[in-house]
């Protein structure tokens, strides 16, 4: 689970709040989404959550204190899947491999191993095993990233705005395999979002951040015209399709 409590940080020692008493909880195999237009304060919120960033309150993961943890005991909580993915030209296996680097020193082990190929059978990549990462589809590529975090055996995961720069089928995909992974696991999974109907269709609880503070949070009741309104500044609409929610916006509604 994740519980954050209070939680204020700044850039410098000096400087103003860019988060002021942000609180939350996500239970175990939840999934919750962080919206808010840029600057809202959702990348350093994450960047707190990974322990890259000094904070004042309390973030509890698995009912840990952040603050009490080394480096490696992180690591066997949270996983983390960047906006910007970085791989250096190596294989799919190579690189899945790096989520097991906080377990193994020099020479990764046989279970090691067996770890990788179970991760990149789950994500439906094997084949591409033998593959340089950079020969990848952006798609592909989000899937080789969420193998890898994986490979972690962590019980948090947290994602950055993991379907931007994605086509829509590749939107979808990533979509899927976030929530069969919550479900199929037991992952708690925070992501951060722009798009409002992938938010919609992905997530449990909702956390809007607006000017560093949290403007609403909940379940799907908070997706509602005036919580959109308030935070973005646009007009839009909820509408059922075949008992499926989606948010339109923009235009004359």
């Amino acid at each position: 689970m994740i519980d954050v409590q209070s939680v204020c940080t700044r850039y410098h020692r000096k400087g103003d709040e860019v988060l002021h008493g942000v609180s939350f909880q996500l239970e175990q195999g939840q999934i919750g989404v962080l919206m808010g237009p840029n600057g809202a304060g959702k990348s350093t919120l994450i960047r707190c959550l990974l322990g890259a960033l000094p904070y004042e309150g309390k973030i509890l993961l698995d009912g840990k204190d952040l603050a009490l943890l080394k480096p490696k005991q992180r690591a066997s909580l949270v996983a983390y899947v960047p906006q910007r993915l970085m791989f250096s030209s190596s294989s799919v296996f190579d690189s899945v491999m790096i989520g097991r680097l906080p377990s193994f020193m020099f020479t990764p082990s046989k279970e090691d191993e067996m770890i990788v190929w179970e991760c990149l059978e789950e994500l439906g990549i094997k084949e591409l095993a033998h593959r340089n990462v950079h020969e990848l589809s952006g798609g592909e590529q989000q899937k080789v990233a969420i193998a890898r975090a994986l490979a972690q055996k962590s019980k948090i995961l947290i994602l950055d705005e993991p379907t931007s720069n994605l086509d829509i089928s590749a939107e979808q995909n990533v979509v899927h395999i976030v929530k069969n992974l919550a479900k199929k696991f037991g992952f708690t999974v925070l992501l951060s979002a722009h798009d409002l109907n992938i938010a919609l269709s992905s997530g449990d609880r909702f956390v809007f951040l607006s000017e560093g503070k949290v403007a609403y949070e909940g379940g799907e009741e908070v997706m509602n015209e005036k919580s959109i309104k308030d935070v973005f500044g646009i007009d839009s609409k909820r509408i059922e399709v075949d008992g499926q929610s989606f948010i339109i916006y923009g235009g004359s509604l």
